[in-house]
């Protein structure tokens, strides 16, 4: 049996990522506010982790406008689903191991 600390993806050891990527996963899109929100944390911290999941294609970044108010909306890839998915069950599968 492969070792589930190797399912666990470094770029997810973040609480704030780990927040996002929850975030994202149940509800189809959040817009930054939102998210900001959510997670609690200031503009400049929040994007800097969006623009790491982003780098890394977990989640896609849609700009638009409502009326003349710019609004960026995410939501996870199905890159980002598969890896997120991939994590939480090598997370799991450490805590049955504990158990």
């Amino acid at each position: 049996m492969k070792n589930p600390i190797e399912n666990l993806n470094k770029i997810f050891d973040s609480r704030i990522r780990l927040g996002i990527m929850s975030s994202l996963m149940v509800n189809e899109d959040l817009n930054f506010n939102q998210l900001k929100e959510i997670i609690g944390v200031t503009d400049g911290n929040l994007a800097s982790h969006l623009k790491t999941l982003e780098e890394n294609e977990y989640i896609k970044v849609q700009k638009g406008f409502i009326g003349r108010k710019t609004n960026t909306t995410y939501a996870v890839t199905q890159t980002g689903e598969k890896a997120f998915k991939q994590h939480l069950e090598g997370l799991e599968q450490m805590i049955r191991l504990i158990e």
